[in-house]
């Protein structure tokens, strides 16, 4: 069946290829992908999205899948009280934080470690091709970490995940064995569950703070890679803004778009204001 969802506008490319998740391909005017066992075909619209193709029972996963019921246009509009947030929300217009299954956000950041987008999206494809149930034709569930768990790290091999390899194992062991618990997260404070989270091997802050954000909907999470370290120094030397309290993780999002289109990776003066002219015009 095919639904259409009001939602106001959501910029695809931003929201789905921008790095929360790594499962999305654009085939013509349509954005192809899977979400744990769950396939889903979309075409995007300035006004909502048309799912295509999927049962109704589905339904209410997608709409939290898309974090359809927070309102971004008031969030956007708070966050704007700041002249650069205001430029960044501007730059970014559409971006969405997705609300994602936590296995396999934590497996997909984990490997996102020293690494970028191509090639973690290739490594999470292969995990799915040898170790995750085939769905369609083209198509593989993300393996649970049950069948994960009884692997050594060496089974990893045709996935060609590096170092990456021995943490993934221990964060199935530890999810599979009931040592991390996964579910219990969601009624944590977000220092407790990052906590909880960095007792698996691998798993620093940062990939941390993107689980919490990423999957758990914990928008006062801020990850911080160098590209919001660079836009902390250079525009909140004294710290964040009032504006963004309690949404730092939507913020960085916003954020991390607007200063890594910037030019210059070495982010000067002059590049800086000659994008946010732009970004502000």
């Amino acid at each position: 069946m095919d639904f259409f969802i009001e939602t106001g506008f959501i910029n695809p490319q931003l929201t789905l290829m921008g790095g929360q998740a790594f499962r999305f391909a654009q085939k013509d005017e349509h954005f192809c992908g899977v979400a744990g066992s769950r396939a889903v075909r979309l075409r995007f619209e300035e006004n909502g999205i048309h799912l295509l193709g999927i049962n109704e029972f589905d339904l209410p996963f997608w709409l939290e899948y898309f974090d359809i019921h927070t309102d971004y246009e008031a969030i956007t509009a708070r966050f704007s009280e700041d002249e650069t947030m205001k430029a960044a929300c501007k730059f970014a217009r559409g971006l969405r934080i997705l609300k994602q299954e936590p296995f396999e956000t934590l497996i997909s950041f984990i490997i996102s470690q020293n690494n970028n987008i191509k090639r973690i999206t290739g490594i999470i494809g292969r995990l799915c091709e040898n170790f995750g149930e085939k769905i369609s034709s083209e198509m593989y569930a993300f393996p649970s970490a049950e069948t994960l768990a009884v692997l050594e790290p060496e089974a990893l091999a045709p996935i060609r995940a590096g170092f990456r390899a021995k943490y993934i194992i221990d964060a199935a062991r530890k999810v599979h064995s009931g040592e991390i618990d996964l579910n219990a997260l969601y009624e944590l404070t977000a220092e407790n569950a990052r906590l909880e989270l960095m007792k698996i091997k691998g798993v620093g802050e940062k990939v941390a703070d993107c689980v919490l954000l990423f999957a758990y909907g914990k928008s006062g999470a801020f990850p911080k890679d160098v590209w919001i370290k660079r836009a902390s120094e250079r525009f909140y030397p004294d710290g964040l803004p009032e504006c963004i309290s309690g949404y730092e993780g939507i913020a960085q999002q916003y954020l991390f778009e607007y200063i890594r289109n910037f030019k210059d990776t070495k982010v000067t003066e002059e590049s800086l204001c000659s994008v946010q002219s732009a970004a502000t015009g």
